[in-house]
């Protein structure tokens, strides 16, 4: 094996370290007492035994594992063959009785399996142990170090149509009024919600396993080019580290924001959530966070989340180049976090309830502070075998960097530049739901509304607006979507989406859009 070949080469050359390490002891003895460099060489050719001697040491228990894997695999799949000859020997046996006999009696209606259906699944489970055996001899993607990384991601070609003015045609969050290159009419594909991955798992450190990912997409925006809305370019989504001990976990790194743990099901929009800006709160923020799970059965525990986060007000860089401090960086001090998470049997599934909560102090110069915060409510609760409701529900001020409010964190009675201006945190309040049911195990059908409402009267009484990523009047945000998710195989998947967007101002008539989604995806 390939495994027995490394750990030869490497005993051998820890032999020749050895030799020259004698060597070199030997000569260092008959020379003259000018020994500096010839004890640096020594100790560097010590570091190297050392080092061979650990990864040989790590090899070998590597082999020890492979070999017992295979073994077990090999064992599975012979009892798994004399099962399949046996059940084929039966069955010709009774091929040879029904063409003796005529067609025999309809079996009487019991629970138990037909002979066809367990020799269908007899042949399955040698398929997927044959796998699991091939899957030992893989190449495996190189890195590095020593340790385990994995490539992952996914395909994805979304082919839509629009009709209507929106923010964004391959996929929409918000209804706009038409202009004059407007015209609210649309159609082409994009392949920029594709997504690469990288997962590595790494040493164990004070008795915690440590594991890293990172993930990127090509929703980063597009090149000054010729055709360029083809050229998406590559975007940081999440990257994080983890410390998994039994029931605790650290984790720090850039990711999604734990108190809005749930998101609509959609392939027509994985560049962000399929109701962002509609009620649902979703950021990639710079976090460090510790989990902690207590079990009081198999299908009962409670999630305890708690963390700093980097505090963001929902406004762009000011620079392309460089990293200017945001309004909510500026106080030095992070926003907190904490979610509490229910979780229960039921249905043969999980019924589950959190409840979160956020801080945050932002600061808009001239010693303007706004505070921001918000209350959260996730559920996830199964109806019956096949049908399943989800959704979140929040209450907040001054979350347009989460999301909220349609991205809108304040509402200014002028000029923010101007020293006399009022500056006020934006209350918002939103949410969504999702009816999810599951025709098959290859076939689902998902029915979702999700609504974020600004307070009116504070947009209404504000002269200069909301400082605001889209539109400083925007007063509330609708959007129905409906869709099929097929997998013909389990890496590949078809879908089809229709959304429908309300836009409402406080200045104008609402406006509305409607979105047809195609996509077809290939994980990997």
């Amino acid at each position: 094996m390939i495994l027995d070949r490394l750990v030869q080469q490497y005993a051998l050359r820890i032999v020749v370290l050895a030799t020259m390490f004698a060597a070199g002891s030997l000569a260092a003895h008959a020379q003259s007492p000018d020994e500096r460099d010839q004890q640096a060489s020594q100790n560097s050719i010590k570091d190297s035994l050392r080092e061979l001697e650990g990864q040989v040491s790590e090899l070998k228990s590597l082999v020890v594992e492979m070999r017992e894997e295979v073994a077990r695999s090999r064992a599975e799949t012979t009892e798994l063959r004399h099962e399949l000859e046996g059940a084929r020997a039966e069955a010709a046996a009774q091929g040879g009785t029904l063409a003796a006999n005529g067609p025999p009696a309809p079996p009487p209606a019991t629970g138990k399996q037909t002979f066809a259906q367990r020799l269908a699944n007899l042949e399955e489970d040698q398929q997927l142990l044959s796998a699991k055996i091939d899957d030992q001899y893989q190449t495996k993607i190189e890195s590095g170090s020593k340790y385990r990384v994995r490539f992952s991601g996914i395909v994805l070609f979304n082919l839509f149509n629009n009709v209507g003015t929106v923010d964004n045609e391959d996929y929409p969050a918000l209804a706009e009024a038409p202009g004059p290159l407007t015209p609210g009419v649309a159609f082409g594909g994009s392949l920029r919600q594709s997504q690469l991955g990288f997962e590595a798992f790494g040493p164990e450190v004070a008795g915690a396993r440590v594991s890293a990912n990172i993930q990127f997409d090509f929703g980063g925006g597009f090149p000054s080019l010729p055709n360029g809305v083809a050229l998406g370019l590559a975007r940081l989504r999440t990257g994080t580290i983890h410390f998994d001990w039994g029931h605790t976990s650290v984790i720090v790194g850039q990711d999604a924001l734990f108190i809005s743990p749930l998101a609509a099901t959609s392939l027509a929009s994985l560049a962000q959530p399929a109701l962002a800006y509609s009620g649902e709160l979703w950021s990639w923020t710079p976090q460090v966070r510790v989990e902690h799970r207590l079990d009081f059965s198999d299908s009962s525990n409670l999630l305890l989340q708690a963390g700093i986060l980097d505090s963001y007000s929902g406004e762009p860089p000011s620079s392309e180049y460089q990293y200017v401090p945001q309004i909510g960086q500026t106080t030095r001090y992070p926003a907190y976090a904490a979610r509490l998470g229910w979780t229960h049997g039921l249905f043969g599934r999980s019924f589950t309830v959190g409840e979160g909560g956020y801080y945050a102090r932002q600061d808009w110069g001239f010693s303007r502070k706004v505070d921001a915060w918000a209350a959260t409510t996730d559920w996830t609760f199964p109806l019956a075998t096949r049908w399943n409701l989800s959704g979140e529900f929040y209450r907040g001020r001054a979350v347009g960097g989460l999301g909220g409010g349609i991205s809108g964190s304040i509402v200014l009675n002028g000029p923010i530049t101007n020293q006399s201006t009022v500056v006020q945190g934006l209350d918002s309040l939103g949410g969504w739901a999702q009816l999810k049911f599951s025709a098959t195990t290859k076939t689902e059908f998902n029915l979702a509304f999700g609504q974020d409402n600004p307070f009116g009267s504070e947009v209404r009484n504000s002269s200069g607006g909301q400082q605001n990523y889209f539109s400083s009047w925007l007063a509330r945000n609708q959007t129905w979507l409906a869709n099929v998710i097929y997998r013909p195989r389990s890496d590949v998947l078809l879908s089809l989406e229709y959304r429908h967007l309300h836009t409402f101002t406080t200045v104008a008539v609402p406006d509305s859009a409607n979105n047809v989604n195609m996509s077809v995806g290939v994980l990997f």
